[in-house]
């Protein structure tokens, strides 16, 4: 199982990441027909950044990450790091945006995932299994359901309507789910396409503070496999996980 230096080393790499991030956009010119440099230099910086920690670190264990070749070592491998250096690059090149965020998560053999952190830098702040965040009471209103700001999918519709709830369009995938887990909203509900590493840092912070993590057919997320895609997924608050995933079920 994971020890606590795994979790205590996955905050921190996240965290500094970020940091670095936070600092390039500073100094990056704004100009729109700048905004592809900065978000290469993001993926790129970020990368080499974290894939350095996790080798000096953790020297043993193998790496899943968007931003580098994948070999088939990680499947045969105990542990596994799985990173998303940029969630939400996009995001991260339209300054001031703040919905973009940093993935570091453990994957441990006949355990799954065991650790992990997501940080979500422009706004100071890192939510990690080191210290499982508490979700804040559920608010009076219409549950808010979080959905992608660019293409949401027809599966949150209809979670929206089974539970007479409001749509909010979010960036990138660890903004939407720590969301969810920051009280900001009730459930992120997303169909379309997404890679591991979209959604495994994320998922296992959520778990750890308790929300209900799935596939939209309520079976279990499922990583390190040999093709990563993993394109759906429900985090919500428990009390609204049955009544969303038998509205998925009867569409």
């Amino acid at each position: 199982m994971a020890t606590p230096t795994d979790h205590r080393e996955a905050r921190r790499i996240a965290t500094e990441a970020g940091e670095l991030l936070v600092r390039m956009r500073d100094a990056h010119p704004d100009p729109v027909s700048r905004r592809q440099a900065l978000k290469d230099a993001g993926d790129a910086g970020s990368q080499v950044f974290i894939a350095a920690q996790l080798r000096d670190c953790f020297p043993e264990d193998a790496v899943l990450s968007e931003e580098a070749v994948d070999t088939d070592v990680r499947l045969s491998a105990d542990r596994v790091w799985i990173i998303d250096p940029v969630d939400g690059t996009r995001e991260f090149g339209e300054p001031p945006r703040d919905d973009w965020a940093v993935h570091v998560a453990l994957w441990e053999r006949g355990k799954e995932l065991t650790a992990g952190a997501v940080a979500l830098p422009a706004m100071g702040l890192t939510l990690g299994t080191d210290d499982a965040p508490m979700v804040p009471a559920a608010v009076d209103g219409p549950p808010r359901i979080v959905v992608s700001r660019t293409r949401p999918p027809a599966q949150a519709e209809r979670v929206r309507a089974a539970l007479d709830g409001q749509l909010l369009p979010m960036g990138s995938a660890g903004a939407k789910a720590m969301a969810v887990v920051r009280g900001v909203a009730d459930a992120y509900v997303h169909a379309g396409g997404q890679y591991e590493w979209d959604s495994a840092a994320p998922a296992v912070v959520a778990l750890a503070a308790g929300l209900h993590v799935s596939r939209l057919d309520g079976n279990p997320l499922r990583y390190n496999r040999a093709d990563p895609y993993l394109p759906d997924l429900i985090i919500c608050r428990p009390e609204l996980a049955q009544r969303a995933l038998d509205a998925l079920a009867a569409a």
